[in-house]
């Protein structure tokens, strides 16, 4: 009888990876409610979507770029596979007893312009968060976790928040306003990664003692278009 194979990555990963992109679809829905936050018009999935980065943080400090690259384009497909089907679903006829089609389009429909922004905003985020977390990762060879954990972050939300919000927003805010906006979603969304510092630092130590593991990317190839 042939001997099944051990499958390659443990629940530990997998669940972490789940995490991670259910806050990528959860963020994408809750996208379309805005929310009034110290003064700031905040859309509701600030709620969310910067618990990725915590979650990115701790698969690219355990497990590694390319891992964690994986994972990127897996929860892009992902979100891609929920968005087609809202949008087919929108477009099948109602039942006559269903009598909220308008309101399903216009709380789960989105425009096309706010549907890039948002994915580009996340492919390029995220890639970068991992990169700088990798590299930093052997420049400290290991030490200063937070300082890891916060700089990626800090980079990552910054190109996220002003791609989605530029994109999204622009010709249709002052410019001002919009300035503005960025600067407020850029420094919540950082806040959310020093607040969570301990519980990162209590997450990585525990999963590399459970999975006898603590990857560095010395010989990794960077491309995020990489399939390996």
């Amino acid at each position: 009888m042939t001997e099944i194979p051990k499958p390659t990555y443990s629940y530990r990963f997998v669940f972490i990876a789940a995490l991670f992109i259910t806050c990528i679809i959860t963020a994408n829905i809750l996208i379309v409610k805005q929310i009034t936050f110290c003064a700031l018009i905040l859309p509701a999935a600030i709620v969310i979507f910067p618990l990725s980065y915590i979650f990115g943080d701790v698969l690219t400090e355990v497990y590694g770029y390319a891992q964690t690259r994986r994972v990127i384009w897996l929860g892009f497909f992902c979100n891609l596979l929920t968005v087609v089907a809202i949008w087919v679903v929108g477009i099948l006829p109602p039942a006559p007893v269903f009598e909220a089609q308008s309101a399903y389009e216009r709380i789960l429909g989105s425009t096309p312009r706010f549907l890039a922004a948002s994915f580009l905003a996340y492919l390029a985020g995220e890639f970068i968060n991992s990169y700088i977390m990798a590299r930093m990762k052997l420049l400290t060879r290991g030490n200063w976790l937070w300082a890891r954990t916060i700089t990626s972050t800090l980079a990552g939300e910054g190109v996220d928040t002003v791609i989605v919000l530029l994109i999204g927003f622009w010709g249709v805010l002052p410019a001002d306003v919009l300035a503005m906006m960025i600067l407020g979603h850029w420094a919540i969304k950082s806040a959310y990664e020093v607040i969570a510092t301990p519980a990162t630092y209590a997450i990585v130590n525990h999963l590399k003692k459970q999975e006898n593991i603590d990857h560095y990317d010395y010989n990794t190839n960077f491309n995020p278009l990489r399939a390996d």
